[in-house]
């Protein structure tokens, strides 16, 4: 654990959380999913690996077929696109993703302390899915994503804090796309270094396990 300040205990009234990289990891089980989406439709499709959904984590789910599937025709990909978001949906409800090591624990201790939300780039209805597989899903006061309003992460952020009357609050994510949003939104970034990016500026602090939350706040 990192601190680019002496002490974060204090400073802030409430944590945002990113999901995918910080809170779980599903990506073993979105790919089972694009895979059995890709065996639905009536064209070629490169098949989807663990390690191409984990190149395209914390992109606007739009974004994501786009960078898969460049030359793909539109209309394809569109279609693709429709078919992946109902079979991950269906596949994550029936199995979930892995919910990082001492999660429970972590999100009881920062309840106490601290208003607690989560903001992800995902489709609609993903969150409520984690939330279904998390033993502490109460704790959590409200959500937003990117499906809901089709907005950048950035304002996702705004609205949560906007709407909740949030005057201190820090961001936890795992990518330089988090760290760039939080600082849009005026808020700052703790860096979740187990995830799926690398961040070595704009972070107030870096964790190497989730459990370290407790510690450093």
């Amino acid at each position: 654990m990192q601190l680019e300040s002496t002490s974060l205990k204090n400073k802030f009234d409430s944590i945002i959380f990113d999901l995918d990289g910080t809170l779980w990891d599903s990506t073993g089980n979105v790919a089972i999913a694009w895979e059995k989406a890709r065996q639905q439709v009536g064209y070629e499709v490169a098949p989807i690996t663990r390690e191409r959904v984990r190149s395209i984590t914390g992109m606007a789910y739009d974004v994501i077929f786009e960078v898969l599937l460049p030359d793909m025709d539109v209309q394809q990909r569109d279609n693709f696109k429709a078919v992946c978001a109902k079979s991950e949906i269906d596949t994550l409800n029936e199995i979930g993703g892995d919910l990082y090591p001492q999660l429970s624990e972590t999100i009881k201790y920062l309840s106490q302390h601290y208003k607690l939300y989560i903001v992800s780039n995902c489709q609609r209805g993903y969150i409520e899915t984690f939330l279904s597989h998390c033993p502490v899903a109460d704790h959590f006061l409200a959500h937003q994503c990117y499906g809901t309003k089709g907005q950048p992460k950035a304002e996702n952020i705004k609205d949560i804090v906007n709407d909740h009357g949030l005057i201190s609050p820090v961001y936890v994510g795992d990518t330089t796309g988090d760290r760039d949003s939080a600082t849009k939104a005026g808020v700052p970034f703790i860096f979740a270094s187990y995830g799926f990016g690398d961040v070595q500026e704009g972070l107030v602090a870096r964790i190497d396990a989730l459990a370290q939350l407790q510690e450093l706040l």
